[in-house]
Parts: C-alpha cells; structure tokens; sequence
C-alpha cells in the first residue's frame, strides 16, 4: 500500500478553476493506477478520474472536458486539474491508489486512499 495526501481544495466561484494534487510514498508509486473519486453530501463516492502507469486516462462523462488528471512520477504525485467548475462539482475530493494497470470506476477496487480535501464552487 501507499499512503496519500491530498491538498489544493478550497472555495471557489462557478466557473472558476482549482487544481488538487495528491502526494503518494512509496518506491512503486509508478506502478500504480491512481484515482480521483468524490463525495458530496448525502452522496455515495463516486468517479471522477483515474490514469494508468502509462498515462491512460479514463474521466466520468459528467467531469469530461472539464477536469484533467495528470501524474508526476518523479515526484509520486498525480493532479486534478478543474474548470469550468459547477456548483455540483461540491464534494470531498479523495485520491485513490491500486496496483497494476486497470482503470476501475469503484472505489472498491482501490488499496489506498487519502484524509480527503474539500471543494466548495459557489454559485
């Protein structure tokens, strides 16, 4: 397992852009997919973005064309870049990690996952 912490939430008005970045250790981080989930309140989690190892990308339809998801692996962190953000978009944002290369829309196919950080957009 990896431990993650994610950081760049905050308040923002519709329209506007926020990018969160999520800190993983480890040697293997490179291996590993890694995931964007969200939950706002009286919601279940649900799929944002996840990237493969090699840069694969997969986006939920209703953040495609909006978000971005992009890893560093030199420095074991992968971003969410946001805009165009929506009221709707409110949630606690939670970076997710699993080994090997499949892009999985459930959180429960993920090992790790961070504290969380809040996104408030404001209409």
């Amino acid at each position: 397992q990896v431990q993650l912490v994610e950081s760049g939430g905050g308040l923002v008005q519709a329209g506007g852009s926020l990018r969160l970045s999520c800190a993983a250790s480890g040697r293997t981080f490179s291996r590993y997919a890694m995931g964007w989930f969200r939950q706002g309140p009286g919601k279940e989690r649900e799929f944002a973005a996840a990237i493969s190892w090699s840069d694969s990308t997969y986006y939920a339809d209703s953040v495609k064309g909006r978000f971005t998801i992009s890893r560093d692996n030199a420095k074991n962190t992968v971003y969410l870049q946001m805009n165009s953000l929506k009221p709707e978009d409110t949630a606690v944002y939670y970076c997710e990690a699993r080994s090997g290369s499949y892009l999985s829309k459930s959180p429960y196919d993920y090992d790790s996952w961070g504290q969380g950080t809040q996104v408030t957009v404001s209409s």
